[in-house]
């Protein structure tokens, strides 16, 4: 099968796939980045992390979340730092 919608490839021990994603669904991937080199895939792998040890240690997928969301907003600041920064320095020249 090697048509676009069951395209795959090799790379390594790893098949790579195409999968179609609402627009939402990407912009709500997206929000769970905690820095801007993760993947898709990395997302969707922690999604189903957190999913399998909530039913055994609620507290443990608890804690694992808030540290998402910490790292989110690290990532949210230093961005906008960036931008802050560059404005300065295209301003002043």
């Amino acid at each position: 099968m090697s048509n676009k919608k069951t395209a795959r490839k090799e790379t390594g021990n790893l098949k790579i796939t195409t999968i179609k994603l609402a627009e939402e669904t990407k912009l709500r991937l997206g929000k769970l980045r905690e820095n801007k080199r993760e993947s898709y895939d990395e997302i969707l792998r922690k999604i189903l992390y957190i999913l399998n040890i909530v039913r055994d240690e609620p507290e443990k997928a608890k804690r694992v979340l808030e540290k998402v969301s910490e790292l989110r907003v690290r990532m949210l600041d230093e961005e906008e730092q960036r931008k802050e920064d560059l404005e300065k320095e295209q301003g002043a020249q």
